[in-house]
């Protein structure tokens, strides 16, 4: 039984987890709409929404601690002048999947994120 366990694995370490979820997530906020398996995605959406509540504060505290978890400045600068304050009345819901096609590989169920508007 799946009880109290909090998030998907994804089929890989937790490091490699960790730094897919982080390249995922500074594609997310480079490109604002991306592609990917419909499983990545949904934990995409966590983690993403959860780096835009920090980011929505502004401050430099806000700067450190996204920036703790992406490694990567442009996409945190971005994420912080550009993209959080668009979300400033809003709580939660940044994010939006919608289905598309079956990979035609493996028939894996894929999806397109992308930042609500």
């Amino acid at each position: 039984m799946r009880h109290g366990n909090d998030y998907r694995k994804l089929g890989r370490t937790s490091s490699h987890r960790k730094a897919l979820l982080k390249n995922l997530s500074i594609a997310l906020i480079k490109y604002e709409k991306i592609e990917t398996g419909l499983f990545k995605s949904k934990e995409l959406q966590s983690f993403i929404e959860k780096l835009i509540t920090q980011a929505k504060a502004g401050d430099s505290n806000a700067h450190r601690q996204v920036f703790a978890k992406l490694q990567d400045k442009i996409a945190t600068k971005k994420l912080i002048l550009e993209i959080a304050p668009r979300y400033t009345q809003r709580n939660g819901g940044y994010t939006s999947i919608h289905r598309t096609a079956l990979r035609r590989g493996d028939a894996a169920p894929m999806a397109i994120i992308e930042f609500v508007k």
